[in-house]
């Protein structure tokens, strides 16, 4: 009878650099985020952390074939990602919500960058309010819809009518004028009171400017204060 004769199992390659780094996060007082949180990479000049990764040395070169089939299989198997997740939550409480206001509106969905975004596409303004104060009164009560089903903290962006678009447009052109004055006459220029959402988008156009700003004052008369 043949005797068996059984291949030597391979000895794994050591691990190389096993010491990660302590990731570093640098942060400013003038970022600025939607309401409820702060955001990073802010214009106004949060840094993305600088973390370090282990290196990791193998030889097995079958064992790195069967750990990159492991990530194909993870990547094919249909599964949502968390903010595709949070998504479709909040469309399903805002369906609901329009529902129950006898309002017409169709929801739209898609990702951006690390937060899910969520449009309710309608004529109507009722959900938009004076100055966007329902419509950010809204965003923080889909938020909750949110975590209440995730248990995680959501920064979930909401837009109704296309109010938020709208407003960007009119708070970037305001930016430019203030950023030309103040780079013509050397003075600080203050802004009027805006709420988070605004103020990050006037603490970035005005880094893209090269000039810098902070936030002044307490809510909800906290404002931009642009400096040469």
């Amino acid at each position: 009878m043949s005797e068996d004769v059984r291949p030597e199992s391979v000895a794994e390659a050591p691990v190389l650099g096993a010491d990660e780094a302590e990731p570093g996060v640098v942060a400013t007082d003038v970022a600025e985020d939607v309401p409820g949180e702060p955001v990073p990479g802010a214009g106004s000049g949060s840094a993305d952390p600088d973390a370090g990764e282990a290196e990791v040395a193998d030889s097995d070169e079958g064992q790195n074939d069967e750990s990159d089939a492991d990530a194909n299989d993870a990547d094919g198997n249909g599964e949502d990602s968390p903010l595709d997740t949070e998504a479709e939550i909040a469309a399903d409480y805002l369906e609901e919500l329009l529902d129950i206001a006898d309002l017409d509106g169709d929801i739209d969905t898609y990702i951006e960058g690390d937060r899910a975004h969520v449009s309710v596409i309608t004529e109507s303004r009722v959900l938009v309010g004076r100055n966007g104060e329902v419509l950010d009164a809204l965003q923080e009560l889909t938020r909750l819809a949110v975590m209440t089903e995730t248990g995680d903290r959501s920064r979930l962006m909401l837009d109704v009518a296309g109010y938020r678009d709208q407003r960007r447009k009119e708070l970037l052109q305001l930016t430019t004028d203030a950023v030309a004055e103040v780079k013509s006459s050397g003075e600080r220029a203050k802004l009027s009171p805006m709420n988070p959402f605004e103020r990050k988008i006037v603490h970035d156009a005005v880094a893209a400017a090269g000039l810098t700003s902070e936030s002044e004052g307490e809510e909800p008369s906290r404002c931009v204060v642009i400096i040469p």
